[in-house]
């Protein structure tokens, strides 16, 4: 936990008081694009997936 404290420390030392709100903001709006993109990618994938094993043959039973 001390590493992070550190690290913000480093933080507000470069950017300033004034531009850690604008960060922070920038931060969160590109986590939740990028949360966003998941979310599609795995519907895409998920209908592809299910659009491809429709179009496998079914593995028969060789038993006897």
């Amino acid at each position: 936990m001390n590493e992070w404290l550190i690290v913000g420390i480093i933080v507000a030392l470069i950017f300033g008081g004034s531009q850690l709100p604008k960060l922070a903001r920038s931060l969160g709006s590109a986590k939740g694009e990028f949360e966003k993109g998941l979310k599609e990618g795995e519907v895409k994938s998920g209908k592809s997936d299910k659009a491809d094993k429709a179009d496998e043959p079914k593995a028969e039973s060789t038993e006897s």
